[in-house]
């Protein structure tokens, strides 16, 4: 997940394990020209370990990489949108904490982005899940406040409440944010659905866009900071789409 340098030759990394959650060792002489955990040991590489316990941190004995994702770490956007998935989870997660549900969940959003899925599909449904499984799901179908089902039409949402705010009891909650009837189908369809289910939904741009600005505000407000990996992925955006077009040779 994350990796820092120690000395002159080792590596502190952070990693999220499948039976003790996430956790830190040192990958001693991983910096070596020579060291042949090296390449087994590179950011979003999915990898078996063998790891001995140490008295303060645990040392990493031996490596073999399971699946390396390449093409993560070969196009800035998938490297940027794997960053904002890692990210999410070590924010949200403590250390010595197991939850197989979330290894798996990471493990298959990073082999959808890998295999070239819809990106605003997978993070979607990535955020979802997050929510879910780590106890921060958000109500959609009923109003937090009066918890009478929400009729179909645009409504609040409410950050501090976590979950959709009606029309009626909106006035006086100054920081409820308008949600549309759009966006509400769409994230209610990703939270009740497989990915395979709810994937196949063809979803407007500005609808996205709108998900992706209201899930991103939701999760700061919950996790109490901004998060890094948004603003860079824009930048990434931004700047590829600001490139100029290549000059046409005719002869």
């Amino acid at each position: 997940m994350r990796r820092q340098n120690l000395g002159e030759a080792d590596r502190l990394l952070s990693l999220y394990t499948l039976d003790h959650g996430k956790i830190k060792a040192i990958a001693k002489g991983v910096r070596r020209p020579q060291s042949r955990k090296a390449g087994h040991l590179e950011p979003f590489t999915q990898v078996e370990l063998m790891v001995a316990k140490g008295r303060e941190l645990d040392i990493i004995t031996q490596a073999e990489a399971i699946e390396l994702f390449p093409h993560l770490r070969q196009d800035l956007v998938l490297l940027s949108q794997a960053a904002y998935v890692v990210e999410l989870l070590d924010r949200f997660t403590v250390e010595r904490d197991p939850n197989r549900s979330l290894y798996r969940l990471l493990v298959n959003t990073l082999e959808r982005l890998e295999a070239g899925a819809d990106a605003d599909a997978v993070l979607r449904f990535y955020e979802l899940r997050l929510l879910d499984l780590t106890g921060y799901k958000p109500e959609l179908f009923n109003c937090v406040e009066c918890e009478l089902e929400v009729k179909p039409e645009d409504q609040y949402f409410s950050f501090s409440s976590g979950g959709v705010l009606c029309p009626v009891c909106r006035p006086g909650r100054e920081r409820a944010r308008p949600i549309s009837l759009a966006a509400l189908k769409v994230i209610r369809h990703y939270q009740r659905n497989t990915y395979a289910s709810a994937s196949t939904v063809r979803i407007r741009a500005k609808t996205y866009r709108e998900i992706e600005s209201l899930m991103e505000d939701f999760l700061s407000f919950i996790l109490e900071r901004k998060l890094n990996s948004p603003s860079f992925l824009r930048r990434v955006r931004r700047t590829i789409r600001d490139q100029p077009e290549p000059d046409t040779i005719t002869e």
